[in-house]
């Protein structure tokens, strides 16, 4: 009982000072490699609303991003020019942490992309992908189970890159 009283001290002095200890990433939602994506609507910044289940059928990649972030906008033409060779064989999406859907769009149409691009102001989709550092791109496949997760920018178009994609996804270069 006594370890009980001390840890429910300890978390409500840590929360009234502003920090908290996280649970797991699992326990909040995360959904795990080889598990499916959960059900999702996505608020569009480019192209129509649609919900994630909508994008079943055919490979995804799924590219978590903010427009402060300096690595994300790196990565950003890379992922344009994947989604424009590629775009036959599996689908590129994108997903904004922005707190502000102008910033996100002017970033947006500012760099030229033109892939479909969603905007999460609810963190429902921050916690679901893992998104707990950015850029994060997901490989998913064709049934909605995530593949792999990858943290940091890469250029996506580069042939090792193109070859991590077809040999996670199971499909042709």
């Amino acid at each position: 009982m006594k370890t009980t009283s001390t840890t429910l001290l300890l978390t409500l002095a840590l929360t009234m000072h502003g920090a908290s200890a996280a649970p797991p990433a699992q326990a909040i939602g995360q959904v795990a490699i080889g598990a499916p994506l959960r059900q999702a609507t996505l608020d569009p910044l480019l192209g129509p609303a649609r919900e994630l289940n909508a994008y079943r059928g055919k490979p995804l990649v799924i590219n978590v991003w903010a427009s402060w972030c300096g690595p994300c906008r790196a990565e950003m033409g890379s992922l344009q020019r994947l989604a424009q060779r590629y775009g036959k064989q599996f689908n590129v999406i994108g997903v904004s942490t922005d707190d502000y859907r102008d910033r996100a769009s002017a970033f947006l149409r500012g760099a030229g992309i033109r892939f479909p691009n969603y905007i999460d102001h609810q963190l429902q989709l921050e916690i679901m992908l893992g998104a707990d550092r950015i850029p994060l791109t997901l490989l998913v496949d064709a049934q909605g189970r995530v593949l792999a997760r990858h943290y940091g920018s890469r250029e996506w178009d580069s042939p090792q890159s193109v070859a991590l994609i077809a040999s996670t996804l199971r499909i042709r270069p």
